[in-house]
This record gives C-alpha cells, structure tokens and sequence, in this order.
C-alpha cells in the first residue's frame, strides 16, 4: 500500500448499513470495489460515484488492500470467506478484512487463524447505531486489533464512524458488541415485560412514561419503544433492528458466557424473551414489537390506537 495514496478499499454486503458506510467511503475519495448482488438497486449510486464492480468476493479481494464484510451473522461471514472464489482463495500478504457484522467470536478467531496463515489480517469491528446514522457517516465501531492495525485502520473508519473505540486485541470487538448487546436487549425486554404489567394493573402508560423520563431507570432504549409508540399513536419503528437479528445475537452472547464461563440467568431470559417473539410471527418486525408480544401473552391492549 502506497502511503501516498488512500488504500484501494473492497466492500461485501450493500443492505442497509452497508450501502450508507459504502457510499461514504467512495464519496470521501478512497477507490471503492463492490461485488453484484442480485438486488442491483444499491449499487447505483455508488457506481455513479465511481466505484468500481466485480464478480466474486475473491475479485473483491484481489482488486483492495482493505476489504469491509456487513452482513448479518457468523453463518454469511463464512459463506463470504470460504465459499467458491471467496476472500480466503484471494488473500495474500498485507490483506486486511474488517468485518463489521455481529459474530460468534469463536468463528472469528477460526477465520483469523486462516487468513494469518496467508500472512493477511482479519479484523473485527461490529457497529452500533442505525441504517440513518449509516448514511450520515455517524455510526460507532468497536474495533479489535493491535495498536499498529489500529492506526492504519481509523482513517477510513473514520469516513462512516463518529465513534473508532479501540476495544482492545484481536477478538474483543466482537465481544464487547455482544455484551453491548446484551444489555439493549434486556432493557428492551424488560420495557415491553413492564408494559403489560402496567396495562394489566390499570396503571396508565403515559404516567410510567413520565416517572421513566423523569429519573435515572431512563434510556434511549426507553424512549425508542415507548416515547415513540407514545407520542406516534402506536408507532414501533423507533429502534430499527429486527426481532430475528436480536434473537440470534443474544444466541452468540449466551454461547459467549458459557464458553467462558459465567452465569448467564438474565441472557439466557432474555434470548427466551426474543424467541418467543420470533415464534410468534415478529420475527421481521422491529425490537419495539416485543410490545406485540407481550400484547398476545399477557392478553392485553397496549399499543395505543388499537
């Protein structure tokens, strides 16, 4: 990589996320190379902007000397970097992989192992915030990784992320976004759980917003399922993660605390929480329809305009 010129930068997984992180990478001037997808349309933009278009994932390596992964779990990352003509075929000394998706540190430390193998690097860096942060180039990641890797990687970090946290070595992003995880979704469990049991008393919802808001039990979690369900007349769009992605990243974090070990009583509640919702048929709606669920469970009214 000349140290003159931005790195050639290769990016996997245009959903989302990833077109607005994608779109701010070329758009802040560094060379950019996607890989078709069958859904063209997010692609349009950023071949106008000048990126660049191959047809494998190992294309996409051979063409970039940082390639970005955003796509859903451990299952897709392998598929990505094992599949025929994935990026383990292409990897060569001084390659670096990001990836960026919420994974099973288990599978990460596998795929970090091969790629080293081929004196190329593999690093992780899940996000937090939303598609529209995504597209302002404000999301946060958590990086892992060494110190030097560290640095060479915050610039073009720094083209869609407010945020670079360096978590800490190899491996400790992944971990540390699970954990992070975990403690959004149990709050978000507990705000739908306490929801129903607010209606069911007769108490009423607006005034356990109001003593919520007004202390320290408040969040932004909080305020994006019940303000927003509040003050949109039953609007459940105010967190915009799907119900079947919090199931499964609490699956990888009570996988995480039994291979450590440590007591997972509350993960394990709350992953049961997100499955129930899941066998409900919430799977594809957002985490604020834990709500839905609990309306179904506890057979009660709690959306309001219903």
């Amino acid at each position: 990589m000349n140290a003159d010129t931005k790195p050639r930068i290769g990016f996997i997984g245009l959903g989302l996320m990833g077109h607005g992180m994608a779109k701010n990478v070329v758009t802040k001037g560094y060379p950019l190379t996607v890989c078709a997808h069958r859904n063209r349309k997010p692609l349009e933009d950023l071949l106008a902007a000048g990126a660049k278009e191959v047809r494998t994932h190992a294309d996409v390596a051979r063409n970039s000397d940082i390639v970005f992964l955003c796509v859903t779990g451990s299952p897709q990352v392998e598929a990505v970097v094992y599949g025929d003509d994935g990026l383990l075929a292409a990897a060569r000394d001084g390659l670096i992989v990001v990836d960026t998706s919420t994974a099973e540190p288990a599978s990460t430390a596998k795929i970090r192992m091969d790629f080293g193998a081929k004196r190329a690097l593999f690093v992780d860096a899940p996000l937090a915030r939303t598609p529209v942060e995504a597209e302002q180039g404000r999301l946060n990641t958590m990086v892992g990784a060494d110190d030097a890797v560290f640095a060479r990687l915050k610039p073009v970090l720094s083209a869609f992320c407010e945020n670079v946290i360096h978590a800490g070595p190899p491996g400790h992003g992944h971990t540390l976004k699970l954990i992070n995880n975990f403690i959004a979704q149990a709050i978000a469990t507990a705000t739908a759980e306490a929801c129903a049991a607010a209606v069911k008393s007769g108490l009423s919802l607006r005034k356990l917003h109001e003593v919520i808001s007004a202390g320290a039990v408040n969040s932004g979690i909080f305020q994006m399922i019940v303000g927003k369900m509040l003050e949109g007349n039953g609007d459940l769009t105010g967190l915009k993660f799907t119900l079947v992605n919090a199931m499964k990243d609490l699956r990888y974090y009570t996988h995480l605390a039994e291979s450590l070990p440590v007591p997972c009583l509350v993960g394990e509640a709350v992953h049961q929480s997100l499955v129930t919702a899941n066998l409900l048929g919430f799977g594809d709606k957002y985490v604020a329809s834990l709500v839905e669920a609990q309306e179904k469970l506890a057979g009660v009214t709690i959306v309001p305009g219903r």
